[in-house]
């Protein structure tokens, strides 16, 4: 049965999507760009900024859905310029310091509200 989460610590949906969608134990989180919860606005101005605030709010909506960071298996992270990808990294890492999900990184040609970074995940029980 698909059950839909939704949780007010993380920003809000900017098109007909769900933040997550959970069905048999597996959870699906849209994909997540780096604005602010509480005012909608975007947070930072470099890969470093926008890729921490990015992960906080997939750590809202897994919190919210009863999940754990350590329960991510596989995220999807859209570059607007794939030079940014070691400092991605470095950033990413505070937030998967052992055994991180799998993982997909490319560069594509516009994001939404243009952004630095977008990122998608999968969590599973």
């Amino acid at each position: 049965m698909k059950k839909v989460i939704s949780t007010k610590k993380a920003p809000g949906t900017i098109g007909p999507y769900s933040q997550a969608v959970e069905v048999n134990d597996t959870l699906y989180i849209s994909g997540q760009v780096p604005l602010n919860p509480d005012t909608g606005k975007l947070v930072g101005d470099t890969i470093t900024e926008q890729t921490e605030q990015v992960l906080k709010n997939i750590r809202f909506i897994v919190n919210a859905a009863g999940y754990s960071m350590k329960e991510i298996v596989k995220t999807t992270c859209m570059l607007q310029d794939i030079n940014d990808f070691a400092e991605m990294n470095k950033a990413y890492k505070e937030f998967f310091p052992d055994d991180p999900p799998a993982r997909a990184a490319y560069e594509v040609a516009k994001l939404p509200l243009s952004v630095k970074i977008e990122i998608e995940a999968i969590a599973a029980k």
